[in-house]
């Protein structure tokens, strides 16, 4: 049984898994038909083998053949073609992805207890069950070798260190702390949402809220609306469950940066790709105003829009402010700068989530706050654009367009304004 497993790039996390347990031959590259594929520009087409191969003394044993022409590193050194030890750490290119490589017999030993719970397909990733199971038991790993920063053991895989345990879900590390909940990223050790072991992002509601009505109402939302929707941009519902008296919202770990703590962090981006991020976003905001009835975010701004680290495409995060169109005037909600004149006053329309995108992309270029360009205008207030240099003509026409002051005067869908955003890109 060969198992793999992805390591985020900095924290060295799990990120995916692959289990081979009848295989002599792994392919892992680019190209669609390897085994293992990974999207990394740095990673060949046809990047890497591992191969089982026969002893002199008549048993098994893996090896690595490497044919990348960015090269392949074994626990840090370059190999073209060696003995693939267990638990041994494979970089496909300097600065490329990083797998976890497991080398282990399955035993009926090693399988009984999880088939148990979880049926025949835990035969799979028996060996990712069993190196787990002492984690729940004793979280705290002592090997040694680890880096300060690594959730993970980099030899057998459990985590090193483990707050809490809720329900089946253990509890790492605190991600956010704000006035409705606290978010943790979590570790399924058992694989009991998806089938393998993962790490997914757990939100638990603040007790003081719990005793308001409009807090219950928000945070039961997010978790209603999470479930029935199915987008690559937006995050995946898993569980939601009350353990204690608490309300938790278990869903899907997005690896990425959101925009503005990225553009506080590198500075403003380019407008070709603060155009694609836009574009992106209005592909995801028109899967949620085609919903019947169509869903109003009421949130969009640069913190709750996030970044894959592995294809730089857009997540849209927070659906606690979700409202459905045709509802009666409810509680104003939305970020200064960033909040349409009829979301003030508590009316959101589906062109409401369009207005943000125009501040949103002034704060991209600018790595202002979009409520510094906004003056007034004759009787309106309006974004004032003409002293940013990386802002064109044509792209402040439309940032003009979608932030105009009645909603019946914008594009009135988000297909009509990503068609406009493509067109500032030529």
């Amino acid at each position: 049984m060969v198992t793999l497993t992805l390591l985020a790039a900095q924290q060295k996390t799990p990120l995916k898994h692959w289990c081979f347990e009848n295989s002599a031959l792994i392919r892992i590259g680019r190209a669609a038909d390897n085994h293992v594929v990974l999207t990394d520009s740095l990673v060949s087409r046809y990047h890497l083998e591992l191969k089982k191969v026969k002893t002199a003394n008549g048993g098994d044993s893996w090896q690595v053949l490497s044919k990348g022409t960015n090269g392949t590193f074994l626990n840090g050194v370059l190999v073209i073609q060696s003995p693939l030890p267990d638990n041994c750490l494979l970089q496909l290119a300097q600065g490329g992805p990083t797998l976890q490589v497991q080398l282990q017999e399955v035993t009926e030993a090693d399988n009984l207890p999880w088939e148990e719970i979880l049926g025949e397909k835990t035969k799979a990733i028996a060996p990712i069950f069993s190196a787990q199971k002492s984690a729940t038991s004793s979280p705290t790993c002592t090997h040694e070798g680890n880096s300060p920063g690594n959730q993970f053991c980099i030899h057998c895989g459990q985590p090193l260190s483990v707050q809490q345990t809720i329900r089946n879900y253990q509890v790492l590390r605190t991600l956010g702390q704000g006035g409705m909940g606290t978010t943790y990223l979590a570790w399924d050790a058992a694989g009991l949402i998806t089938g393998v072991p993962q790490l997914l992002v757990l939100k638990q509601m603040n007790a003081d809220m719990a005793k308001i009505a409009k807090a219950q109402e928000l945070f039961e939302r997010e978790a209603h609306t999470l479930k029935g929707l199915n987008h690559p941009g937006i995050p995946q519902y898993y569980d939601f469950f009350v353990e204690n008296g608490k309300k938790y919202l278990a869903m899907e770990l997005i690896h990425g940066q959101d925009l503005e703590k990225l553009i506080y962090t590198t500075g403003p981006v380019t407008p070709s790709l603060a155009i694609a991020w836009m574009i992106q976003t209005c592909d995801i905001l028109n899967y949620l105003h085609s919903q019947d009835p169509p869903l109003i975010h009421r949130d969009i701004k640069p913190a709750n829009l996030m970044a894959r680290i592995s294809n730089n495409h857009i997540v849209v995060l927070d659906f606690g402010a979700v409202k459905e169109t045709g509802t009666a005037p409810g509680t104003r909600i939305g970020a200064e700068g960033y909040c349409a004149p009829e979301q003030e006053r508590g009316q959101p329309l589906t062109q409401s989530d369009l207005y943000a995108i125009g501040p949103t992309l002034i704060f991209l270029l600018t790595g202002e706050n979009p409520f510094k360009f906004y003056r007034q205008k004759g009787r309106n207030f309006r974004f004032d654009m003409t002293k940013i240099p990386t802002i064109t003509p044509q792209l402040r026409e439309v940032i003009d367009h979608v932030t105009e002051p009645l909603p019946r005067d914008r594009y009135q869908t988000a297909n009509e304004l990503a068609t406009a955003l493509a067109a500032c890109q030529y």
